[in-house]
């Protein structure tokens, strides 16, 4: 039984391999590969993503896992042998049904249509976008189709990023959510925030991310910041985090840093144990993504972060902010604001820019809406939801890059994030009571410890309930605390600033 645990370690490792060479190529290809550099990129990640299948949903791994079974049975359900052997057998279970010449095509159709996108967005040009849109819309279909679902076709998909959970149960959280913040937005007043949109120089922008992120608890060395078109942060092991930013909002590229430094924090905090592994990252981009908003939010935008980073932030920038105060300040990064562009999003709009993406997936796939009426349906959505007119397709239906990579079923993670800080944010608070105080000092190292052994280091062991109720005592994803905090925050906010 040792001679078969060690044989699937080796065979994962080699496949978990692949899949960060993958990974290398992708991020190149986001960040620093020329244009013309496309079709043969796709046709590398195809090939990587054709041995990786293969080598994955073989028959051995299968037979390996079933002969694991009676050490599984007796190792204690979270050790990191049992949990590799119950992981491993539901992720090869899910890809056996999928064809690997599908899985070939889901990964070039991505590939080509990241470059599609990226110029559709430049020109506002939905027109040349779509054909890549349907494309990935046709594969994402037949990929349904190797799954059974009891809710919505749209479940097989959410399961790829949020698993073991049903569109029902996200319709019922976002239900809860959805007139609860179309109200706070309604009743919030209006704060003059235009001194953070700005012209901020990129040179010094990228200096003071730079030095934000060093005192976030980052191991030096083992992380890096580069700019893109779509902010985004991947890792190829726990001390090689690579993050992304952009610059061209104003001050907005701040925040952005912080919530990829999130997702860098929990890449970065994850056992050692368990790399090159499937269990070296989170159980689901819910929780990811609960940490991308606690450090974005919780602490980014929270008055104990800025009594100590204010004054060295408007001495940096003393021409934009030398004449803002701080208590303007705070209340302008704090501000309920309707906007065009989710990841510029204040923390009450953010969730209602995702429950419209939400809804429009569920469309795409059940064939309810035509990928050419998606500019149309996008723009009667966010004047329906967040009261905005939409001026042109860069600003609306093409902000993102998701849809490009087929990453349909993603988004509703980042609500679900959300929902979920706040849920594990009363257990820091519990466990670290002069976390403000901690905070107000400069130092961030204790909250980024907490995290680390009690979130991170668990890596993918449990299913995101698990890893929830352990956290919190309460394995289910409730959204009133989130909306208790957002309600409060608002309702101390000064009027007319």
């Amino acid at each position: 039984m040792d001679a078969d645990l060690r044989a699937l370690k080796e065979r994962l490792a080699e496949i978990t391999d692949l899949a960060k060479a993958g990974g290398v190529l992708a991020w190149d290809q986001k960040v620093t590969m020329p244009p013309g550099g496309h079709p043969a990129r796709a046709e590398a990640l195809a090939t990587i993503s054709r041995i990786g299948h293969q080598k994955f949903t073989d028959d051995e791994v299968g037979r390996l896992l079933e002969r694991l079974r009676p050490l599984e049975e007796s190792l204690d359900y979270d050790s990191d042998d049992a949990s590799l052997i119950r992981v491993t057998r539901r992720d090869w279970e899910k890809q056996r049904r999928v064809p690997t010449e599908l899985r070939v095509e889901l990964t070039r159709a991505a590939a080509l249509g990241n470059r599609v996108w990226i110029e559709a967005r430049a020109a506002n040009d939905f027109a040349s976008f779509l054909p890549a849109l349907e494309r990935n819309l046709e594969l994402k279909r037949r990929y349904v189709e190797c799954f059974e679902w009891d809710d919505s076709p749209y479940t097989p998909l959410l399961d790829d990023f949020e698993p073991h959970m049903k569109t029902s149960e996200v319709t019922e959280v976002f239900g809860t959510v959805r007139p609860v913040l179309a109200e706070l937005v309604r009743e919030a007043p209006e704060i003059d925030a235009s001194f953070l949109h700005q012209d901020y120089p990129v040179d010094a922008q990228k200096r003071f991310y730079e030095r934000i992120l060093a005192t976030l608890g980052l191991e030096e060395g083992s992380y890096r910041l580069d700019p893109t078109v779509h902010p985004f942060c991947t890792s190829f092991s726990r001390r090689d985090v690579r993050m992304t930013t952009r610059f061209e909002s104003g001050l907005d590229g701040l925040w952005s840093t912080l919530h990829e430094a999130g997702h860098g924090h929990y890449a970065h905090g994850i056992s050692p144990s368990l790399e090159r592994t499937p269990l070296a990252t989170s159980p689901s981009l819910g929780l990811n993504e609960s940490q991308s908003r606690t450090w974005e939010n919780l602490v980014g935008r929270s008055r104990p972060f800025w009594l100590h980073w204010y004054e060295p932030l408007q001495s940096t920038f003393s021409a934009q902010l030398g004449d803002v105060d701080f208590e303007t300040f705070l209340a302008a990064v704090n501000r309920a604001e309707p906007g065009l562009i989710r990841v510029e999003a204040d923390e009450t709009t953010y969730s209602l820019h995702i429950i419209l993406r939400f809804e429009l997936e569920q469309r795409l796939i059940e064939g309810s809406l035509e990928p050419k009426d998606l500019p149309e349906a996008w723009n009667a959505g966010m004047a329906d939801l967040l009261g905005v007119e939409v001026p042109d397709d860069t600003h609306g239906v093409l902000q993102d890059i998701h849809w490009s990579q087929g990453g349909i079923g993603y988004f509703p993670t980042y609500a679900l994030g959300n929902v979920i800080s706040l849920q594990i944010w009363a257990a820091v608070r519990e466990a670290i009571p002069d976390l403000d105080a901690q905070m107000e000092a400069g130092e961030l190292h204790g909250l980024a410890a907490w995290l680390r052994d009690n979130l991170y280091s668990l890596g993918r062991k449990l299913t995101p309930k698990e890893t929830i109720g352990r956290l919190t005592g309460a394995p289910t994803i409730d959204p009133q605390p989130y909306l208790a905090y957002l309600g409060e925050k608002l309702a101390a906010q000064p009027a007319g600033v």
